[in-house]
Order: structure tokens, then C-alpha cells, then sequence
């Protein structure tokens, strides 16, 4: 990775708290009070932060608890996967000798054990479609007895500050969307399946309502899980994966 990825992206703000009730929360006010972006939320300490169907995210003293506010056109839904690819990018940066891979739909894994986690929402004004993709990156500290294991960088390597990590975290970012903006998502496709864990292995995929068993087979071309059942694929687009 070229040294020029640990310089802020030109085009993209940063608004800096040090205690905010959620900075997807701060996204969204800022996004109907007029805010177009791209612009980066960060916080020191969130004391309402979330993670996907509603679950409470403590980021933690030390960890990154971050999100970008932007108004991307059509499918944005595929930009979870950029913002794994770019988490990933982050992780590999402070601990390359660490595998580092990225579990479907959008967390990432370091050693095999959850090391950050990602959540889309979005909304939509006069202005069009708003996102907001909050990033959480434990650097200095995890959770005991989450329902998959969780680490830290801490775990593997002296971790770097919020803002070092937040710093690479956007220039990746913007690498990662300004491919996907000019080449599609076949370019994040491929270098998420580069990086998938469980790829080929049997996997417990939990549906909304009902848990599947099979092959992880890969993803599609919208980014949906292809599940190998006993010689059928299925392809599952909402859902939590086990290894």
C-alpha cells in the first residue's frame, strides 16, 4: 500500500466529537438539516451506538466509531462492500502479518474473530438519497461473550490512534468508491471474493425467518450470498453467517 493512502481524501470532510449519542444518528440530522457530503463523522465516545438489527455497539475508549454521510447514486446497498474492503485495507495497514478477511453480508475478521463492523442507513429528502455508512473498528479493545468471538487489534499489535486509523479508513474508502463509481461493483466482487472468509467451507447462514445449512459458494453480481444446499444454490440477500 503506497504511502499516499495515509493522506485525507481530497474532497471529503471530517467533523470531529467527543461525545456523541451515535455518529449514524449525527449523519442523518446533519443529512435533513441540508448536509450533502462526503463528509466523515467521528466520535471518541458514543453513548447510543448500534450495529445491525438494532443491537447496542459499544465502540469503547480507544476504538474508531465512524461514519460517512454521501449521496451515492443508484445501488448504493453495494457500497457495504467498499466499506469492508476499505475496513480491511485499514486492518491490514497496522497489522500486515495478521489474516485479515471479511465475512458476508459486512463485518471483518482478524484472526477469525470479528474485528470490526459495519451499518447502512439511509433516508431521503428534497435532495435525493442519503447514506450514511458507520464504520466500528475495535483498535484497542473488544467485547466478551458477543455471539461471534470478537478481537482487537490491541490483540495482534501496538494499535494505532482513532484518528491514524480514521485517516487511512477514508483514503481507502475513496479508492474503493471511486472504483466502484467507474468500474462497477464486478471490481469490489472480486476483490471481496479474494478476501472472503468461510469461501467453500459449510456455513449456517440465519435468515429472518429460518437458519439454512450449506456451501458458501461465493456472492452474485448484486452481492448476495450464493448458498450451495446439496446441489442447489440459493441466493440469500438479508441474513447473518456462522462458520
Amino acid at each position: 500500500m503506497s504511502s499516499a493512502s495515509s493522506i485525507w481524501p481530497q474532497g471529503y470532510g471530517l467533523i470531529r466529537h467527543g461525545e456523541i449519542d451515535s455518529t449514524n444518528s449525527e449523519a442523518r440530522r446533519l443529512a435533513e438539516a441540508g448536509e450533502t457530503g462526503p463528509v466523515w463523522i467521528s466520535a471518541d465516545r458514543q453513548t447510543a451506538g448500534r450495529g445491525r438489527r438494532g443491537r447496542t455497539w459499544d465502540s469503547g475508549s480507544g476504538n474508531l466509531a465512524a461514519t460517512l454521510l454521501l449521496r451515492p447514486p443508484a445501488d448504493f446497498a453495494q457500497l457495504s462492500f467498499a466499506a469492508a474492503l476499505a475496513v480491511s485495507d485499514t486492518a491490514a495497514h497496522f497489522a500486515p502479518s495478521v489474516r485479515i478477511a471479511v465475512k458476508w453480508p459486512n463485518d471483518v475478521l482478524a484472526g477469525g474473530r470479528k474485528l470490526a463492523g459495519i451499518l447502512l442507513e439511509s433516508g431521503q429528502d428534497a435532495k435525493g438519497t442519503w447514506l450514511a455508512i458507520g464504520v466500528g473498528i475495535n483498535l484497542a479493545g473488544h467485547p466478551d461473550g458477543t455471539e461471534f468471538p470478537a478481537t482487537s487489534l490491541l490483540a495482534f499489535v501496538t494499535p494505532p490512534s482513532p484518528e491514524q486509523a480514521l485517516t487511512i479508513l477514508a483514503a481507502r474508502f475513496a479508492y474503493w468508491y471511486d472504483a466502484w463509481m467507474k468500474q462497477g461493483f464486478k471490481t469490489l466482487r472480486a476483490a471481496w471474493l479474494a478476501r472472503a472468509g468461510g469461501l467453500g467451507a459449510t456455513i449456517r447462514a440465519r435468515l429472518p425467518h429460518e437458519t439454512r445449512h450449506g456451501v458458501f459458494e461465493g456472492i452474485d453480481a448484486s452481492g448476495a450470498l450464493l448458498l450451495n444446499e446439496q446441489g442447489t444454490v440459493r441466493a440469500i440477500t438479508a441474513g447473518e453467517v456462522f462458520f
